[in-house]
């Protein structure tokens, strides 16, 4: 049990609480009523291996407003046949480390996972063989800290949608900060593409859309900052009209796909980072499932569920496997580079089947090749896409 970190209710409240939210979603809307709120409008880390120790707590499609300097909105749900951008140059490709927390009598996953700021979805899928609401006492449980970055320009805000993830580069080099988020619900997708923050605001008003008015009648035409808020205390709007990341006042939703294409925050994790978030920071948003990146002693895979696939794990049932196609094979080939003669493509397939986010080490270098080898490899190899 935690003492400082806010808990979550007790685990059978939540789980019936949960099968209802999830339940009465409204699935039939159109793609074009995402553009409501939500409810408004590496270098390697030191080491992966699990710590057993207990640590202390720590308490739809649109056109982009031009004259802001955004691009064209892309649509969300990108097939993963094609190519990665390159990562760019001297940039961090991991962060993190595994580590592993003790359940005990009275834990459930969205405690555990408030508790380490990590979404459900991440939790289920780095383990799926424990019940997210009564995990066994004393049964240790994987908390992933330990990931791959999403190839992306490293500045301002990366948001990548297939890791329900936040990245903030707020300092060039260095780590950056990281938090997990809730994003659209499927037929209200979150949007990729590069914005930047408008502006801000502590103690938002909501204001419904239409279109929620007319799913739920009752709704007031606004409602006042106050525990009842869908936004949460903090709300940082971003150039494309109606999607904020802003707080909640529903934390269970953290790492789901349960919005109307906002990208929600643990109301902790909001407030500090509306602190540090000025106004005209660059956001890109990507959605990349599958990553691959060499660290000191090798080629690692990170294999995360599709949208699709984390609507099954947040229904509690089997995902529906994505095979690994000749392009995924081509992908991982050329990230392997002159190495990719010892690709463990037995490890490759496990990853990809069985979706864990959790980065798989899948080819180690020769004592001969040095980055030199890489690079020329790269070089060679065919165009790649643009990273945003």
């Amino acid at each position: 049990m935690f003492a400082k970190r806010p808990l979550t209710a007790p685990a059978a409240l939540l789980a019936s609480f949960f099968v209802l939210a999830v339940f009465s979603l409204p699935v039939t809307l159109q793609a074009a009523t995402a553009k409501g709120d939500e409810k408004q409008a590496a270098q390697k880390p030191d080491t992966k291996k699990a710590d057993a120790q207990k640590p202390a707590p720590k308490r739809k499609p649109a056109k982009a407003d031009k004259t802001m300097g955004e691009e064209t909105l892309k649509v969300t749900n990108k097939p993963e046949e094609g190519s990665l951008p390159d990562y760019p140059i001297g940039a961090r490709i991991a962060m993190g480390k595994e580590t592993a927390y003790i359940a005990g009598e009275e834990d459930t996953f969205l405690d555990i996972a408030r508790h380490y700021s990590v979404g459900y979805v991440e939790m289920r899928a780095a383990n799926p063989e424990i019940d997210p609401w009564a995990p066994p006492p004393g049964k240790p449980v994987i908390i992933p800290g330990f990931q791959l970055l999403p190839r992306a320009r490293q500045q301002g805000i990366v948001v990548n949608l297939a890791k329900m993830r936040l990245y903030y580069f707020r300092d060039p080099g260095r780590e950056p900060i990281t938090y997990p988020i809730g994003i659209g619900s499927e037929g209200l997708d979150t949007p990729t593409g590069v914005t930047k923050v408008v502006r801000k605001t502590a103690g938002p008003s909501w204001y419904p859309t239409e279109r929620m008015r007319e799913a739920k009648p009752w709704l007031p035409r606004m409602v006042s900052p106050g525990i009842s808020n869908p936004l949460g205390t903090h709300a940082l709007y971003l150039g494309w009209p109606t999607f904020l990341i802003h707080g909640s006042n529903k934390p269970w939703g953290i790492g789901r796909r349960v919005s109307s294409g906002c990208m929600r925050m643990y109301p902790e994790d909001v407030v500090s980072f509306f602190g540090m978030v000025p106004v005209g920071t660059r956001v890109a948003v990507v959605d990349q499932p599958i990553l691959v990146g060499w660290l000191d002693d090798g080629l690692y895979l990170e294999a995360n569920p599709t949208q699709t696939q984390s609507i099954d794990i947040e229904n509690g049932i089997d995902i529906t496997p994505t095979p690994l196609t000749d392009k995924m094979r081509e992908m991982i080939t050329d990230a392997a580079g002159v190495a990719a003669h010892r690709v463990n493509w037995g490890a490759v397939e496990k990853a990809v089947k069985e979706r864990r986010g959790v980065p798989v080490l899948i080819a180690t270098p020769s004592a001969r090749d040095d980055d030199n080898s890489r690079e020329n490899n790269a070089a060679s190899s065919r165009q790649r896409p643009q990273y945003n």
